[in-house]
């Protein structure tokens, strides 16, 4: 069984649309693929046919995969109420309000949680695709870390590094998180993509040589900016979308995510990507 991590250099960098884009494409080729996020916070979820609350994300990428939404895709859910507290959602389940500070203090006991529920999901399937949080550069919340590199040890997964270059300081932003990871973590990263880049791409190209140099680790993939009707989850977008109103189909959801797949799957080298799934 194999499994390939993508975690991002910012919130908003692309990190839910790329592991919803792998997980058609990787259905598009025949295999039996899970999306699988460890922890994530939004105020964006959706309920399962049994009434379980996931984030929208994770359901995106389990329709994407030809799956139903599951609990067992997002086992714990943060639905923010203020800047020091949210909604606690284990496994599904509302199970309250929790400060920042007391989830902190639980994270050893949800490890273990998310360990059974992971190995659990990595012997049903071929490949499981897991999606970070954040940045795995927040050096303050690293310790007992379960989303980020903690979640790429339980899975010995490796990582492609994803950054949003439309929003300037890509390849700063690529740079200061490489160098900010312990030299175990860093050498998760397998490669790097670059989201939403516009323009003349032979501009981009010396810059690209030159990172790769100061890090050793390649860029594996350019993806040009492409508007999609595909709902976010990130505080960070602005833009209203048809998906959001309730009135997309799934009809043409099917169809944002065909184009999605195309777009990734022709400017991201999948070679290297199904290299390192393993599979």
């Amino acid at each position: 069984m194999g499994a390939i991590m993508v975690q991002g250099t910012t919130s908003s960098a692309g990190k839910s649309i790329l592991c919803t884009a792998l997980c058609r494409i990787f259905k598009q080729d025949g295999m039996k693929v899970y999306p699988f996020k460890s922890q994530n916070m939004s105020s964006k979820y959706h309920k399962t046919k049994d009434g379980k609350m996931i984030a929208i994300a994770q359901a995106l990428q389990a329709w994407a995969a030809g799956l139903e939404p599951h609990e067992n895709m997002n086992p714990i859910l943060l639905v923010p109420n203020s800047d020091l507290s949210s909604r606690l959602i284990i496994n599904g389940d509302d199970s309250g309000e929790t400060t920042s500070a007391d989830y902190f203090r639980n994270k050893a006991v949800l490890r273990e949680m998310i360990t059974e529920r992971y190995k659990e999901i990595e012997s049903l399937n071929e490949l499981v695709i897991i999606e970070g949080a954040g940045s795995p550069a927040e050096i303050n919340l690293n310790k007992d870390d379960i989303v980020n590199m903690g979640m790429a040890k339980i899975a010995d997964a490796p990582v492609i590094l994803v950054t949003d270059i439309d929003r300037g300081g890509s390849f700063a932003a690529v740079y200061g998180t490489v160098m900010l990871l312990e030299q175990e973590d860093r050498r998760r990263i397998k490669g790097i993509v670059f989201n939403k880049f516009r323009g003349d791409i032979s501009l981009l190209e010396p810059g690209i040589d030159m990172l790769e140099k100061l890090i050793d680790i390649p860029v594996v993939g350019i993806i040009p900016y492409i508007d999609l009707n595909i709902e976010d989850e990130d505080t960070l977008t602005d833009k209203t979308k048809k998906c959001e109103d309730g009135s997309q189909t799934r009809d043409e959801l099917e169809e944002e995510l065909e184009r999605l797949a195309e777009v990734v799957r022709a400017n991201i080298d999948m070679d290297i990507i199904y290299k390192l799934a393993g599979v």
